[in-house]
């Protein structure tokens, strides 16, 4: 028996010298690289060699390849292969340094401790926090002598595993998709029959080898094809899209593959530039497959460039609709009749063809496998129900047989009798065309991302919604009409009176910020009434069916009376700007929030606009530029003149040098019926780390207090006892009446226990108090901060350097001779990015310091004395540098707070003390405060 091994692909190839692959490194799509066939199995069998020889490889174990470019992974994918190990393909990694971690933990504990090959270059990038994973940089590799032993190549493992592909993970954490040789070579003989390549043409990719689109759909089936390639990095093609047509033309291309958003984004740019490309000369009929999936396909779209490019001699039906996974090796069904025959039948999406010769589908409708028919790629079932939704399931020898290390995901993903769920629902036409019609568990995809329909209800139901009935919400993708990608819809139950238009504003408003938060994307809102809203016997709302509604045209009526009411009141209450300067602020804030003409007027506050830290940093500098003002605007002025109006005035004094007056309570939020909410500043004095968690605070006016000193002229606080009485004296002048909500990050969870006390003693209520990571006694751990380590933890609070690295940088900066040169030592070490985002220079990072120290310093002989009624304490992961767990941290410090307070609950936050309020925490840590609110009754 022979025992299948996809290594013969490019064996078979790399005997005729004419073939091989022309690589364009990033940034070039101009020269690019000739590396055949032969040269990339010479240098691979190579390095394999040298792999074989590496400390800790085995060819039993995974190898994961982190490169980011095309020719490292195409090399070095063949070297493992050669070498006997098993590749794994990293994706990208996210550019949140927690998240970043978690990934990276995540991919050392799923692929057993793994070997990473990468490059130096991505060791400094992606690695900065420390290496879980053992790295190995290829650099170190190259140096090495280049002479190959000869050697036998290693015998196909006996489980026949040959490559793991990792999914996205955006809906968790990723799984890795576990592809045999014979998966391998089945889907490349499947490709190949499927459709015929024209002779003396190439393959073209643009897509990232990390992909099975671009590994297996275009790298392995031109092999099996013994056709050439080209490779250009993604970026540099969707910044200029007609180097499509230039390259296609050059290497004539027959066979590529695009996602709809390029095929829209390639036709606009080459009706903008129809004048320049008449000449052009460009012949594309050696462009026979360009193939296209990942989400649906809009008919008109594929028809209009089809029309283009026919222009350029490709044929009708070059765009081919495709359905596949990472599951199936890639595109599995392909449509060449598109888009004639989707015109034909009136589809507004088109239909994703017929299964290629190694695949085979079904459609379940019913729980009884017997009664689901299928369909294959050589003879079709005559039985099947045409134009029957249910559930799309696959088998075949493409199709994989699991999950690397995850045997309940496997489990969960395939029925009994072997078929695979793919989670999509659909339908076969008459003609045998698979029709995709939805999604099995409700995700959407926006701007490339899943999100569940349930996470984004429930986030509208939470936030309790005043004029939204409660559990009448519906949440699912939908494609406006003449819109190129799909957008999230919700449709709820209005509790108010149809001519209540300022409840109808505020509903949509409300649900407009929670999915924009959720999303980043602005989502279709319509209110209907209970008649079409009919809950089932089970008390379920079907979204397939209002969906379908809503795409049928059931609701139009209701859907342009209701645009009409919401374009009425938007042009009644919308204030525009009527000076020079509010105009200039305008265009500067539209420019930075990314907001539609008339989104935003002048009276309006611009933190209640999405307006994030660094949004306003960006900018308070435009301003600075466009106002001619050398001195950088005091960041309070940008907090408490928090209108465009209101700014505007404000320059006039602000050139004049005018100084204004401190006043510790800048608004974050204006707007919300229930209880204000203050926060008191962390121990560096600012406030920044607030903005995120505000925009979750929907339903209430939100305050925090910021520390004097940071701008021209302020003293520093002199002692606690006069910051509480300047932050008490604010806040009865904010509200002079309780009940009051207060809450202090670290350092200032003791402030807002101390003015709390303060409250009471006077006779107010204090409703919520809460103490953000904090315990009582605190003056041991200010004793330990002088200038320098105040300096290094605000770096690190700051996303400047890593946690790793305070416990070095401290040390060493305290032996250089000053301020000036601790400072300059600093910043070099620090992100630029960052450092850049922040705006922060060597001065106003100085005199940052040098407020944070000031702070704790009058804390170093702090007792905490007396007793509140109440507080919320919410812990998370303690500091590295005091090495103790979480759960050491509550007991042996936090529950200390039970003997100054009456009734204190704890709370469990994810994150660490630190990041518990960075983006990729304060959406859980919202959650929880918004329950403790809401149980406190405020």
């Amino acid at each position: 028996m022979i025992v299948p091994d996809f290594r013969i692909l490019l064996d078979a190839v790399a005997t005729n010298p004419d073939l091989g692959l022309h690589i364009y490194g990033p940034g070039d799509t101009r020269k690019g690289q000739w590396l055949s066939y032969a040269e990339l199995r010479r240098v691979a069998r190579q390095n394999a060699a040298k792999l074989r020889n590496l400390q800790g490889f085995g060819q039993d174990k995974i190898t994961l390849l982190h490169f980011d470019n095309h020719r490292d992974n195409l090399i070095w994918f063949w070297a493992t292969a050669y070498a006997g190990s098993v590749p794994a393909m990293s994706t990208p990694f996210v550019n949140s340094s927690e998240a970043r971690k978690a990934q990276i933990e995540h991919l050392h504990q799923l692929l057993e401790d793994p070997i990473c090959l990468t490059r130096n270059s991505t060791i400094s990038r992606d690695f900065q926090d420390g290496a879980l994973l053992r790295l190995q940089a290829i650099d170190d590799l190259e140096e090495v002598d280049g002479a190959v032993e000869e050697y036998d190549t290693p015998a196909v493992r006996p489980d026949n595993l040959a490559l793991l592909m990792l999914t996205s993970g955006s809906t968790g954490n990723a799984k890795a998709v576990c592809l045999t040789h014979s998966n391998l070579l089945a889907a490349a003989r499947g490709k190949a029959s499927a459709f015929r390549t024209p002779p003396n043409t190439c393959f073209f990719n643009f897509i990232g080898l990390d992909h099975v689109a671009g590994l297996i759909e275009i790298h392995l089936h031109a092999l099996e094809e013994k056709a050439s390639q080209v490779h250009v990095q993604s970026s540099d093609l969707i910044s200029d899209p007609l180097e499509f047509l230039r390259l296609a033309n050059k290497h004539r291309i027959s066979r590529t593959l695009a996602p709809n958003f390029f095929l829209a984004k390639l036709l606009s740019t080459i009706e903008s530039a129809e004048v320049r490309l008449v000449n052009s000369n460009f012949d594309l009929s050696c462009l026979t497959h360009l193939a296209s999936g990942g989400e649906a396909n809009v008919v008109e779209t594929a028809d209009a460039l089809s029309r283009v490019l026919s222009k350029f001699g490709a044929p009708r039906n070059c765009i081919v609709t495709a359905f596949g996974m990472t599951e199936t090796c890639a595109g599995a069904i392909f449509h060449d009749s598109c888009p004639d025959y989707d015109l034909s039948q009136g589809y507004e999406f088109a239909s994703v063809g017929k299964c290629c010769p190694e695949i085979e589908m079904r459609i379940r409708t019913s729980d009884d496998v017997e009664t689901n028919d299928h369909v294959n790629g050589t003879t079709t079932n005559s039985h099947y129900t045409i134009n029957a939704v249910g559930n799309l399931e696959v088998r075949g020898p493409m199709v994989f047989s699991r999950y690397y290390n995850n045997p309940t995901a496997t489990e969960e993903s395939f029925t009994t009798d072997g078929w695979f769920k793919t989670g999509d629902r659909a339908m076969i036409d008459s003609a045998g065309n698979l029709n995709i019609v939805g999604r099995t568990k409700d995700t959407m995809k926006i701007n490339g991302v899943n999100y569940t329909s349930q996470e984004i209800e429930f986030a509208i139901e939470d936030a309790g919604i005043a004029g939204v009935a409660p559990s009448f919400t519906v949440c699912f993708a939908y494609r406006l009409s003449g819109a190129s990608t799909e957008q999230a819809c919700v449709v709820y139950l209005p509790l108010y009176q149809e001519d209540d238009v300022e409840s109808r504003i505020r509903a949509l408003d409300r649900i407009t910020k929670i999915v924009v938060l959720r999303t980043g994307s602005k989502p279709y809102v319509l209110p209907l009434n209970a008649t079409l809203l009919q809950k089932s016997t089970l008390g379920k709302l079907s979204r397939n069916k209002i969906r379908q509604a809503l795409v049928d045209g059931k609701y139009s009526a209701l859907e342009e009376k209701n645009q009409v009411i919401i374009k009425a009141y938007r042009e009644k209450h919308f204030s525009p700007p009527t000076t020079e300067a509010e105009k200039i602020i305008s265009h500067i804030f539209y420019e930075v929030l990314g907001l539609e003409e008339g989104e935003l007027g002048v009276d309006a506050p611009y933190f209640e606009a999405g307006l994030t830290s660094i949004d306003l940093i960006k900018a308070r500098r435009k301003i600075e530029i466009a106002f001619n003002i050398t001195e950088e605007i005091p960041m309070s002025t940008m907090m408490t003149k928090s209108t465009i109006r209101m700014l505007a005035q404000t320059m006039e004094s602000m050139t004049s040098g005018e100084v204004r007056a401190y006043d510790p309570v800048v608004t974050l939020k204006h707007s919300g019926d229930k209880t204000p909410l203050f926060l008191f500043h962390p121990g560096v004095g600012e406030i920044l780390v607030f903005f995120g968690l505000v925009k979750f605070l929907e339903d209430r006016p939100v305050h925090a207090l910021r520390a004097r000193g940071f701008n021209k002229g302020e003293p520093f606080f002199t002692s606690i006892e006069e910051v509480i009485e300047v932050y008490y004296t604010a806040i009865r002048k904010k509200q002079p009446y309780g009940p009051y909500a207060m809450a202090g990050y670290s350092w200032g969870s003791m402030l807002a226990f101390e003015v709390a006390k303060k409250m009471e003693a006077d006779g107010e209520q204090v409703g919520f108090l809460g103490a953000f990571n904090l315990p009582p006694h605190i003056k041991w751990r200010m004793r330990q901060f002088d200038w320098v380590e105040c300096l290094v933890h605000l770096a690190y609070f700051s996303d400047l350097i890593s946690e790793e690295s305070t416990t070095t940088v401290a040390p060493y900066m305290r032996t250089l001779p000053s301020k000036s040169a601790q400072m300059d030592y600093l910043l070099e070490i620090s992100s630029p990015e960052r450092l850049e985002e922040l705006a922060l220079s060597k001065a106003n990072l100085s005199n940052w310091a040098d407020v944070a120290f000031a702070l704790q310093s009058r804390a170093v002989d702090y007792d905490p004395s007396g007793k509140v009624a109440a507080m919320d304490v919410f812990y998370c992961r303690p500091l590295t540098i005091l090495g103790i767990t979480k759960q050491q941290w509550l007991d042996q410090h936090l529950r200390a707070w039970e003997e100054f307070v009456g009734d204190v609950q704890y709370h469990e936050v994810d994150g660490a003390h630190y990041t518990m309020l960075l983006p990729e925490h304060v959406g859980s840590f919202q959650r929880h405060l918004n329950r403790v609110l809401k149980k406190r009754g405020v």
